[in-house]
């Protein structure tokens, strides 16, 4: 079973309100029926097909007929509704049908969320976070329509975005936050709680690698300058010696030839243990850069 129908089945289970029941009840015929002669609808889910009957049962004391089909070893389930004139107290028909519902429809709070949740119940998809990157999109027939749907969403500040794709528009949510902020809109909240436990993990997952990662080019930086270090104080010892350099210097030379991959740090740690004369990082680096300089000026009559 895959995360959006899990996710499906969670929210289909949810108690509404009269009010709800519409505003939920105009998304879904919006997003999944074919409205001719009669009204029909079709859903591969059977938790959504039996809400749909309940709610057109319950708000207009209509039975619908269903049918199930199997294809590609899937059920079908259509529902037919015979009478339209449900269509015009759902918001969605005057004397034609109108591609964005009434604004009674969604004039409150509560309203909206149910709406949306019949938005995602028959145009939705969301990604699993545990296997793919975070995504939810809603698949709409037109433009005006799309755009719409963007607009109620960023009502909530979830930066949804509309894209182009084939004949149709996608209504798209790339960021994590956001969409567990979609999942607690539409009262998901098991959804939620598994989305953030996996986007707890995954977080905590990355800062791990990126601190790995800034370890080891801090590594791979110290190996680096302590190559070029060793370089130039093989320059001197091996075209002048090492006793050009001062006795400080010279100390230095010798110790970082005989501790080739430490640190300034632990090298000055190791000269001060074991000469007994206390030298720090800054000494160190100091000294280094007088040799590096004399090996320059080396460099140059060579």
């Amino acid at each position: 079973m895959s995360f959006t129908t899990t996710v499906k089945n969670e929210v289909s289970k949810i108690e509404n309100n009269e009010l709800e029941k519409i505003a939920e009840l105009s998304a879904i015929i919006t997003n999944g029926a074919a409205i001719d002669k009669e009204i029909k609808i079709t859903t591969e889910n059977a938790s959504i097909a039996r809400r749909i009957f309940n709610f057109i049962k319950d708000l207009y004391q209509v039975n619908s007929l269903i049918t199930i089909r199997r294809i590609s070893k899937k059920n079908i389930y259509i529902l037919v509704i015979k009478d339209k004139n449900i269509l015009k107290n759902l918001g969605i028909y005057e004397t034609k049908l109108l591609t964005i519902p009434k604004e009674y429809i969604i004039d409150d709070e509560e309203s909206l969320r149910a709406y949306l949740r019949g938005v995602f119940l028959m145009s939705g998809s969301l990604n699993d976070p545990k296997t793919a990157r975070y995504h939810l999109e809603f698949t709409i027939d037109n433009k005006t329509y799309a755009l719409f749907i963007k607009q109620q969403l960023n009502k909530y500040n979830l930066n949804s975005k509309v894209l182009k794709r084939n004949n149709k528009y996608m209504v798209y949510i790339k960021e994590a936050e956001k969409i567990s902020d979609f999942l607690r809109i539409i009262n998901a909240y098991n959804a939620v709680m598994y989305f953030e436990d996996i986007r707890i993990y995954r977080d905590h997952k990355n800062m791990t690698n990126r601190l790995n990662n800034c370890e080891q080019a801090n590594v791979d930086k110290i190996i680096e300058t302590a190559n070029q270090q060793i370089k130039n104080i093989e320059i001197i010892k091996n075209s002048v010696g090492l006793d050009l350099l001062d006795e400080k210097e010279r100390i230095v030379a010798e110790y970082r030839l005989k501790y080739k991959d430490i640190s300034l740090l632990e090298l000055s740690e190791i000269i001060s243990l074991e000469t007994g004369k206390k030298i720090t990082k800054s000494g160190i680096y100091h000294r280094l850069k007088k040799i590096n300089d004399i090996a320059c000026k080396i460099k140059k009559k060579m």
